[in-house]
């Protein structure tokens, strides 16, 4: 069993920054890590992996110059920095645990909520114009 805890999102202004984090626990964090954010009236979607090492990221193309994931294996402890917030970054964040390994391990395979099996709760970001 793996928990998962996140949190950092606020209300903030178009331009800021901000640093969601996500606390895990329960099993060892020898397993890929995923965030994904979901808008109202829309589907959950990813925004962006890390390997167990922190060696591999991924991003969605939306994602990428704006958006930095990073890990502390020795926190047990998943962040998201997000920079230059826009309006349409509202949304709630939720972080993922995908703990089944693959027989062959290609990061890019963890863009899909199916390949997750362990979810927080989600953390509300909100960005006024």
């Amino acid at each position: 069993q793996v928990q998962l805890v996140e949190s950092g999102g606020r209300l903030v202004q178009a331009g800021d920054s901000l640093r969601l984090s996500c606390a895990a626990s329960g099993r060892t964090f020898r397993y890929v890590m995923g965030w994904f954010r979901q808008a109202p009236g829309k589907e959950r979607e990813f925004v962006a992996a890390i390997s167990w090492s922190a060696g591999i990221t991924y991003y969605t193309d939306s994602a990428k110059g704006r958006f930095t994931i990073s890990r502390d294996n020795a926190k047990n402890t998943l962040y998201l920095q997000i920079v230059s917030l826009k309006p349409e970054d509202t949304a709630v964040y939720y972080c993922a645990a995908a703990t089944v390994p693959r027989p062959k391990f290609s990061i890019s395979d963890y863009a899909g909520t199916i390949e997750y099996d362990y979810w927080g709760q989600g953390t509300q970001v909100t960005v006024s114009a």
